[in-house]
């Protein structure tokens, strides 16, 4: 007889880009992604951090600074976009992006271009401010399906 306690597949999806996001060196906000194809096989992962070739030692990882410039904003790259540009397989067109935070307005613009038609995302903390609203109404002209991950309560343990 199988077993019958094994993890479904948005627990595996959530739980593999929350791994993603522990690869962050941001001290202030991890975030991972999961890209998956239709027929539930992973394409691609990513996590927040500085573009390739760009030192994460060089770089200022402040949320603050007397300019944008000696905060990490201008230099991050997010998970979404690092997801979709680690792919190197073709099309993302039909796949999914699980990730732990609600994508913003400049990752929206890259999920719907690269073909992805549905986000599960974790946590939706940022929902007032304007870049998910822009996020959220481009994904509803555009068709791309969102919903919030529900968490089963498990926790899983792993010895590495």
């Amino acid at each position: 007889m199988k077993r019958e306690d094994y993890i479904s597949w948005d627990e595996y999806f959530m739980g593999v880009a929350k791994l993603s996001g522990m690869r962050s060196k941001d001290p202030h906000t991890q975030v991972g992604s999961c890209i998956v194809s239709q027929d539930n096989k992973i394409l691609s992962m990513g996590y927040n951090g500085f573009p390739s070739g760009c030192s994460d030692e060089e770089f200022p990882w402040e949320r603050d600074g007397e300019d944008e410039l000696s905060t990490k904003y201008p230099y991050v790259t997010h998970s979404e976009l690092n997801a979709i540009l680690n792919y190197r397989g073709g099309s993302l067109e039909g796949a999914k992006l699980y990730v732990s935070l609600f994508p913003c307005n400049e990752c929206a613009k890259a999920i719907i271009q690269a073909g992805i038609k549905t986000v599960i995302y974790d946590s939706d903390k940022y929902s007032s401010s304007a870049s998910t609203k822009a996020s959220k109404k481009m994904f509803n002209s555009a068709g791309v399906r969102y919903y919030q991950y529900t968490a089963s309560g498990r926790v899983i343990k792993i010895s590495i």
